[in-house]
């Protein structure tokens, strides 16, 4: 099930399924990353491997492999 670092993703609910699948959610990511939020645009630190927008509640992710590089997270949608 576990793709090492080469998995690939259609979107950003997928990475968001996947961090979730592998109990990577809640842990902190190596380094904090400063984003910009898929949804609305403003700015925030994400500091765990899933983070929601403080502003407009936008679900991101990013997966362990791939959590050195703010290019890396993925939006999955409001509420997701």
């Amino acid at each position: 099930m576990h793709d090492g670092c080469s998995g690939s993703f259609e979107n950003g609910q997928q990475v968001v399924d996947k961090v979730r699948m592998m109990g990577f959610a809640e842990q902190p990511t190596p380094v904090p990353l400063s984003i910009t939020c898929g949804q609305c645009g403003k700015p925030f630190e994400m500091e765990t491997f899933e983070t929601v927008c403080p502003e407009c509640g936008c679900v991101h992710a990013v997966t362990p492999c791939h959590a050195f590089d703010p290019a890396n997270v993925s939006s999955a949608g409001i509420g997701y």
